[in-house]
């Protein structure tokens, strides 16, 4: 794929941009492990400091970063705002915050005793540059939630970015250097995906993290474990949207609509699938149906767009071609499943019902604004048909029964589970998924650990 910015609202190229070669790449390799050996040795304090800067900066360039995101990836403008926003926010969390999560830990004190030290404790320490392989559909966030837990941590970043939001991945090279941090600490690698493993083999690189397809995902941890370094992998998410009879099917049904659709439906923690019991299924379907029909879809730059485009033109294909499936296996479109007329890469809302195994969208993830729907006899049938998927990232169930509540919690095989409410990331939760969702923690304490060396300090006496 070329580096370059295509506005998915019109199909146009806007701006292409060479890779770098073989001599730029190295040339940066070697200030990142350059920089990492004095940015080790920071105080908290001076990181804090140069990340509040960051932060200040980003705010401050909220309306134009936001202008450039959604012209090369295509979502609606004021959500392209918020994300910038969340960024903000979360690297000021981490910058208020990391010292004390990477505080160090002591063991009980009979414990230290029992070990025959006199002083025992474990400290976390940085572990080197990180390569972060990183995805389009939320092209600050992603990075932002990588990079502010990594430089609070002593680490350095290097970014490899998706190919089609390059103007986005440099202007994020350019905010740290902007916010005082020195050279190497954060470096964008204007590389191709067929560049990723020689990166990723090479040894001042110590680990990587990537949030992607299955595939990339493979790819990266195949040749991460063959060098025995570490990986975070966030990877494709189908989560389920259970409403259970108590539910407010009013509400359910309006959060639906926002979490099926959020950034133009392509977020790994869309709900995808809507997994409703049997005594509130036509009712909820009624509502669910109407609140897709009633989407504004149009010019991303318009304050009023509710849905945008998608972000490429194989990416509406493969909508269109699970949405075919579907129907050719006897599903029912209550709204949608038809490309509109025009420039631009718009697929509508869409809502699928009758979902049955043998249908591609029961196993497969729709990256688009394409909902499917499930009736489910009882509790058992709606947890069943909840895991009956490869992924396990997020999990959404509507209920006011506490007994509900329980169950889901306990059987219900994802990251996360978000009651009465839409699966979102926040600073301080973990987010992540398991099965093929992928492995690991970004966010919280539990994020900013993942690439520390957990150092264990024993003293005799």
């Amino acid at each position: 794929m070329p580096l370059a910015t295509v506005n998915p609202a019109t199909g146009q190229t806007l701006r292409t941009f060479d890779a770098l070669d073989a001599r730029e790449v190295e040339r940066r390799l070697a200030a990142a492990e350059a920089a990492f050996r004095t940015h080790r040795t920071t105080s908290f304090a001076e990181r804090a400091r140069l990340l509040h800067a960051a932060a200040d900066l980003l705010e401050a360039d909220e309306r134009e970063i936001a202008e450039v995101m959604t012209t090369e990836m295509g979502k609606p403008v004021t959500q392209a705002r918020a994300e910038a926003a969340k960024c903000a926010k979360a690297m000021r969390w981490y910058a208020d915050h990391a010292e004390e999560l990477l505080a160090d830990e002591e063991p009980a004190e009979s414990d230290i005793k029992d070990s025959g030290a006199s002083r025992g404790f474990v400290r976390y320490r940085p572990l080197g540059p990180v390569l972060a392989v990183m995805p389009w559909n939320f092209p600050l966030w992603q990075v932002i939630r990588f990079a502010a837990p990594a430089l609070m941590a002593g680490n350095v970043g290097l970014l490899k970015h998706a190919s089609n939001v390059p103007q986005t991945a440099l202007y994020l090279e350019e905010l740290f250097r902007r916010a005082g941090y020195p050279e190497g600490c954060f470096q964008t690698l204007l590389i191709g995906s067929g560049e990723v493993e020689s990166v990723l083999r090479d040894p001042r690189v110590v680990a990587a993290t990537l949030t992607g397809s299955e595939p990339a995902g493979r790819s990266v941890a195949a040749v991460a474990g063959d060098e025995i370094k570490k990986t975070v992998l966030e990877l494709g998410g189908s989560d389920p949207f259970v409403v259970m009879p108590s539910a407010d099917l009013d509400r359910a049904a309006k959060v639906a609509v926002t979490a099926r659709v959020q950034n133009n439906g392509q977020s790994c923690i869309a709900a995808k699938r809507f997994i409703v019991h049997t005594d509130v299924h036509d009712a909820f379907a009624e509502r669910f149906t109407a609140g897709m029909k009633a989407l504004r879809v149009g010019d991303p730059m318009d304050e009023e767009t509710q849905v945008g485009p998608v972000a490429s033109e194989r990416g509406r294909a493969d909508l269109e071609e699970l949405v075919a499936d579907a129907v050719e296996h006897g599903a029912t479109v209550l709204c949608g499943g038809e490309r509109p007329d025009g420039p631009g890469w718009y697929y509508p809302p869409t809502v699928l019902a009758g979902i049955t195994p043998e249908m591609r969208v029961h196993h497969e993830e729709t990256f688009g604004p394409v909902a499917t729907l499930y009736r489910a006899a009882d509790l058992d049938e709606a947890v069943a048909i909840a895991n009956d998927s490869p992924f396990g990232l997020s999990s959404n169930v509507w209920t006011r029964d506490e007994a509900d509540v329980d169950r889901f919690v306990r059987d219900l095989e994802a990251g996360a589970v978000y009651v009465n409410g839409m699966t979102a990331s926040h600073p301080a939760f973990p987010f992540g998924g398991i099965k093929r969702s992928g492995y690991g923690r970004e966010l919280a304490g539990h994020g900013i650990r993942e690439f520390c060396n957990i150092t264990t300090v024993w003293q005799g006496a």
